[in-house]
């Protein structure tokens, strides 16, 4: 099941990378982050940890379902456009993907001989930070590369949760932290990119 979610966690973020539509990309980080809470609250149930099983459902209520609402609402309050086509064309996006998904698991080898356990999900894991900043990149439009942070950190979780079969509380804790401070930001960088329209 764990690999599923891996498998599922990254075929989210792929998909997001081409996607065009503004909601669409919102609904994509929204399974994203779902599948990344059933994967918290999977690992939090196999190693019987609570801390693992509260991180999973903050994140589920937090980044699967308050996050994508607050955008959908602040895209709507905004007026912003619904259209986000990529600066990267479709067909280079193609071979670019790839490309880095083979360069991080080369890049990842000596972190995953170090791994005990979960050796692959480490691969997949720097694979999705790298394609998160690809996300951020591709975009013109301010609401794609805040999703793009999004997965970005959605990734890093990712990474410290197989790297080492759960986080300590009080890291988890920081990241909420820092997230809550990006959706603060994520407001002032909408009404300035209303300013602008």
């Amino acid at each position: 099941m764990e690999d599923f979610l891996i498998g599922l966690f990254l075929a989210t973020l792929i998909t997001a990378l081409f996607t065009t539509r503004l909601y669409r990309l919102i609904s994509w980080y929204a399974l994203n982050s779902l599948t990344l809470a059933l994967l918290a609250l999977l690992i939090g149930y196999r190693l019987n940890d609570n801390a693992m099983l509260i991180s999973g459902v903050i994140t589920l209520i937090l980044k699967a379902v308050a996050i994508p609402l607050i955008l959908k609402k602040l895209s709507i309050r905004f007026n912003l456009s619904r259209e986000s086509k990529p600066n990267i064309e479709p067909y280079y996006a193609i071979i670019l993907i790839p490309a880095i998904l083979v360069f991080t698991f080369y890049l990842s080898e000596p972190i995953v001989n170090m791994v005990e356990h979960n050796a692959n999900y480490v691969a997949v894991s720097i694979s999705s930070l790298f394609l998160s900043l690809l996300l951020m990149m591709e975009h013109k439009n301010i609401a794609p590369k805040i999703i793009g942070f999004l997965t970005l950190e959605n990734a890093l979780f990712l990474l410290g949760t197989t790297a080492t079969d759960g986080m300590p509380m009080l890291i988890e804790l920081g990241i909420f932290f820092d997230l809550l401070m990006a959706i603060v930001i994520i407001n002032l960088l909408f009404k300035n990119e209303e300013a602008r329209l």
